[in-house]
């Protein structure tokens, strides 16, 4: 059975905050994220006006399309904690910054090493790196002979191009609206120009 998409909390915030899960959902399947990325969800929603309706939206989504991953520290998940952040697990704890991505690319590894391709769903440039070292050493593993899964990285304009021509995004108005209202609570988002949401061979 295919593990769902791992979902970073830059993304969730993202669709949700516009009421736009039916798309993401859509596109990926059922989902699921760490507790950590759920908690810090929820905070920011409690803390970033440009957030506040995304706590209501996530509490109607049935648990068969959100799964929660336990952040329980099991072997697997501690292995795969202290090499991405080179660190003991404990001293990593202390400092919140990037946990929840860490937390995302480490939950991915321990289904990739067990076999299983897995997509994680990250926006920052932080946990993409993280996620793309992870994706390369797993690639170098295969050259080698062992066996193991991969890792795909998936973000919010890959999500919006496979929802090109559906009924959530029927035309490039509806795109360009779209992503608008998604700048507006992204900042980190290119400028739509900049991307391929607009291109011909997308709406072929």
């Amino acid at each position: 059975m295919t593990p769902r998409p791992i979902i970073d909390a830059g993304p969730a915030l993202n669709f949700l905050s516009i009421n736009k899960e039916r798309l993401l959902l859509s596109v990926t399947g059922p989902i699921s994220t760490p507790e950590t990325v759920r908690d810090e969800v929820l905070a920011k929603s409690h803390r970033d006006p440009r957030f506040r309706a995304v706590e209501k939206v996530w509490k109607k989504i049935p648990g068969r399309l959100l799964e929660i991953l336990p952040d329980d520290p099991t072997p697997e998940l501690l292995s795969a904690l202290e090499r991405i952040t080179r660190q003991p697990w404990g001293q990593r704890l202390s400092t919140a910054k990037d946990l929840g991505e860490t937390m995302v690319v480490a939950h991915a590894v321990v289904l990739a090493e067990a076999g299983q391709r897995v997509r994680v769903i990250i926006d920052d440039r932080g946990g993409a790196e993280l996620a793309t070292n992870e994706i390369r050493r797993l690639d170098r593993l295969r050259t080698t002979g062992r066996a193991s899964g991969s890792i795909v990285l998936v973000n919010t304009v890959t999500i919006l191009e496979k929802a090109a021509g559906t009924e959530y995004l029927p035309d490039k108005q509806a795109m360009r609206e779209l992503y608008d209202r998604l700048r507006g609570c992204d900042d980190g988002l290119l400028p739509i120009q900049q991307t391929q949401l607009l291109s011909t061979h997308l709406w072929q």
